[in-house]
């Protein structure tokens, strides 16, 4: 049986040289190499300020705490994401609020965010789902009316753009992934941009421990005294990683053209199978194309994706809608049936084995393989 993996990385040995020049100097944690991948990192997004992190899930930690989130605040996000986008938040002591998805696309529905804005609101959390910007012109108009800040979830979005809109653009802090399936990756590890110094500031002090000076800062031939300003925690980048991620920068675009390529071979490939449906991409966009994802009818969802599987092919569910995962729905009382839109994609949802060298013949088997059971569910 053909094992179709879900995902392969690029790395190769521009990465590897990169990393071995890393162990031949004197600094292995934040140093040097780490701020030359901020700077680069900045330039790519045209932002005036980057900051690496361990993870993207502690991007969203930090920049929510930048603006001074926390106990009581309310911040309003999308059951469809990953759990990273409202554990982030609950980290802060605030707490998620969630709004529907457009059924369309999946993203979230700024009709929806008004509705939802209290006196305790303080910022609104999109996520660029699956590549797909939100429309980040509606939410920044939303946010200047009610006083509220942004921070965009850009974990699956570092190539996209919607309305000549990139991340970071509208927002006062984007947030971004460098997790072993990611655009470029460090294996584990994250990043923020913003266009205010202060936050870069506050967040660069936060990702040590609140201290007022790194190691390599504080290594100098005099001894330079340090002190604790915040409580804060260790979430830095390490120069390894900066190492793995600096060679892929440069081939950023290329990479996307790929996965543009193989995205398109994917639609053509699947027109004749009336059973599956795919996300809308808005006009005047450019998506990311991170994943590919479908949607099936929820009573096969799971058929397909045993069969997929049985069958040697990688897939995952991106995502379930999370309100209806044991702990958001205990702590905070959801019940199914409260985001129809975000449900429906959750029950729906199955991605697909998808990456730049993916060879078109394993895109062939998985429609091949896919068609056959939705034309014959009792296969399974």
């Amino acid at each position: 049986m053909p094992k179709i993996e879900f995902f392969r990385h690029s790395l190769g040995d521009d990465e590897k040289k990169s990393v071995m020049a890393c162990l031949d100097g004197l600094f292995l944690t934040t140093g040097a190499t780490v701020a030359t991948f901020e700077d680069q990192f900045a330039r790519y997004l045209e932002a005036p300020f980057c900051v690496a992190l361990n993870s993207c899930t502690a991007a969203l930690h930090l920049a929510l705490l930048a603006l001074d989130i926390g106990p009581g605040d309310e911040v309003i996000t999308t059951p469809m994401t990953f759990i990273a986008t409202a554990t982030a938040i609950l980290h802060t002591g605030a707490c998620p609020v969630f709004v529907d998805v457009d059924p369309e696309t999946g993203l979230i529905d700024p009709e929806r965010i008004v509705s939802a804005i209290t006196s305790r609101t303080r910022a609104i959390l999109p996520v660029h789902l699956y590549g797909h910007m939100c429309d980040m012109k509606k939410i920044a108009a939303i946010a200047l009316k009610h006083d509220l800040a942004i921070v965009e979830d850009a974990a699956h979005c570092l190539e996209g753009e919607r309305e000549g809109i990139r991340p970071g653009q509208l927002s006062d802090i984007a947030c971004f992934s460098f997790y072993a399936t990611k655009s470029i990756t460090s294996g584990e590890g994250g990043a923020i941009v913003c266009r205010e110094r202060r936050y870069a500031e506050r967040i660069r002090s936060l990702r040590q421990h609140g201290m007022s000076r790194e190691a390599a800062d504080r290594y100098s031939e005099t001894y330079h005294h340090w002190d604790m300003l915040e409580c804060g925690w260790k979430y830095n980048m390490d120069n390894i990683q900066a190492a793995l991620l600096l060679p892929q920068l440069d081939g950023i675009e290329a990479q996307w053209l790929k996965r543009k390529e193989r995205h398109e071979y994917y639609e053509k490939g699947l027109e004749l199978l009336s059973e599956v449906r795919r996300p809308r991409i808005a006009a005047n966009t450019k998506h990311g194309f991170h994943l590919y994802t479908i949607w099936v009818e929820p009573d096969l969802r799971d058929t397909v994706l045993t069969h997929l599987s049985s069958h040697g092919v990688g897939v995952a569910v991106n995502y379930r809608a999370i309100h209806l995962l044991t702990f958001l729905k205990t702590r905070f009382g959801y019940s199914r049936g409260i985001y129809p839109g975000a449900e429906l994609i959750g029950d729906s949802t199955i991605s697909l084995p998808f990456y730049p060298d993916i060879p078109r013949h394993d895109i062939d088997l998985v429609i091949d393989i896919l068609g056959e059971v939705l034309r014959c569910p009792e296969l399974d």
